[in-house]
């Protein structure tokens, strides 16, 4: 474990400093979690959840619901941006143009859960996140296979991984994504993905990187080591700008 934790700091800040002004200032993310649609009541367990990722691994992590802070100052302090369960149309047509350059220069993201929910009507930002939402069965237990466990978000994980949780189904799938983790259909009742049904993945994209992972439902899912782990590994691949 102390191990893993090592590699982790190690990543989190070894491309940082290459592509942000952060050599005199922590890393720093921003997470972001307006709804404008459902909203979850795991959010505030997601928020600290990330808050004590930021603490275990050193860097500052800083939280809003307003879609103000997407402008070219406030978002070029931060390494990584994360949607945490946002969903609906969350930003206006300035806000949208910020987030593009931010990702366009270097800028990372992280989508949680219902990210996926979130500006169905912006093509660029169902290229960003990778998928949209369409809709779920009642939450249940399933079985993940890990596909890739070469990952830094998924090196830690079993191969089959048996977890509850609340399983979303797609549309609008986009054809460049490093698929980490899929989910067998066979294993609950209500997916609609059938063969290939993904749950998590990264990319890089116009000159940013992204990840997505569909877990985080359920306030216990923020208690979970695992997905804890997950977590971290994500906001390491967002923010290691090599």
């Amino acid at each position: 474990m102390k191990q893993f934790k090592c590699m982790l700091i190690c990543l989190l800040f070894a491309g940082s400093f290459l592509s942000f002004d952060t050599a005199k200032k922590p890393l720093r993310i921003l997470v972001f979690s307006l709804t404008k649609a459902f909203h979850h009541s795991s959010i505030p367990a997601g928020v600290a959840a990330l808050q004590k990722i930021g603490k275990d691994n050193g860097f500052e992590v800083d939280t809003t619901t307003d879609a103000t802070f997407f402008n070219e100052k406030q978002l070029k302090k931060y390494a990584a941006v994360v949607f945490m369960s946002t969903t609906g149309d969350i930003l206006n047509d300035q806000q949208q143009i910020a987030f593009q350059g931010y990702i366009h220069n270097g800028g990372g993201f992280v989508g949680i859960h219902a990210a996926t929910d979130t500006e169905h009507d912006w093509p660029w930002y169902n290229q960003l996140v990778g998928a949209y939402f369409k809709k779920h069965p009642k939450p249940q237990e399933a079985i993940l296979n890990v596909i890739d466990g070469t990952h830094i978000s998924t090196m830690h994980l079993p191969k089959e991984w048996k977890r509850f949780d609340e399983w979303y189904n797609f549309v609008s799938i986009q054809p460049d994504l490093h698929v980490l983790i899929t989910i067998d259909e066979k294993s609950y009742t209500g997916g609609m993905n059938v063969d290939f049904h993904p749950m998590s993945w990264y990319h890089d994209f116009e000159g940013g990187r992204a990840f997505y992972t569909e877990f985080g439902h359920t306030d216990a899912s923020f208690l979970e080591p695992l997905f804890i782990q997950h977590l971290t590994g994500a906001i390491a691949y967002a923010v290691n700008k090599k």
